[in-house]
């Protein structure tokens, strides 16, 4: 991934806090036809990653394949008329902000019953916690769960390699960046406040 040092996330908490906030990953690797793209939700374990596909699928099969898992954050277009030095000089450009987390590493697919119901419960009570009345394995029938899980098959990914790139107007005088994180918020669209949320926590870690 290139990388300028402006972007650079050496923080191994703030990766790490990008892959929970965002889970859904992009995980690729070589198969039979060449490379091939999923999308899969993951949870890290420490330096482990987990999660799961139908038994159908072709990761299903790629035990011990190198794969490449990423995670993306929040992004947004960023106006230069958000710049203080646009309307000053004019030098300026519209950019693209975004944060993203690279995990390489080597898949291992697990066909466990045991270890899949104990990955799902994991996941449901995540994902779960927020609910009025949170949904939990046992509220499904004995049988169901057992077909459920008989029909997927559990990927594990053990974190060889993890990089991030946040590009968060970090090449800006921090004027620039303030405005940028104010006309995310005014514009309020669709990811906004989420990305000038992690512009200002960025600010906020500054020494």
């Amino acid at each position: 991934m290139y990388t300028p040092k402006h972007f650079v996330e050496p923080r191994v908490e703030a990766l790490h806090g990008l892959i929970r906030a965002y889970p859904f990953a992009t995980l690729v690797t070589h198969a039979a036809d060449g490379l091939t793209a999923n999308h899969l939700p993951f949870e890290r374990v420490g330096e482990v990653l987990r999660g799961h596909v139908a038994r159908g699928n072709e990761l299903a099969q790629l035990d011990g394949a190198d794969v490449l898992l990423v995670f993306q954050g929040p992004d947004g277009y960023i106006s230069p008329n958000w710049y203080p030095s646009k309307h000053e000089t004019g030098r300026e450009v519209p950019t693209w902000n975004y944060a993203v987390v690279h995990v390489h590493g080597r898949l291992r697919v697990i066909d466990d019953a045991s270890w899949l119901r104990r990955l799902l419960e994991t996941l449901t009570d995540h994902h779960e916690a927020g609910q009025p009345q949170p949904w939990k394995i046992s509220d499904a029938p004995d049988d169901h769960i057992e077909k459920s899980l008989r029909a997927i098959v559990g990927l594990e990914v053990t974190i060889d390699r993890i990089e991030g790139k946040f590009k968060l107007s970090q090449n800006h005088p921090a004027r620039n960046r303030a405005g940028a994180i104010a006309g995310l918020r005014e514009r309020d669209g669709d990811g906004d406040a989420e990305l000038a949320a992690l512009m200002t926590q960025q600010e906020e870690s500054k020494p």
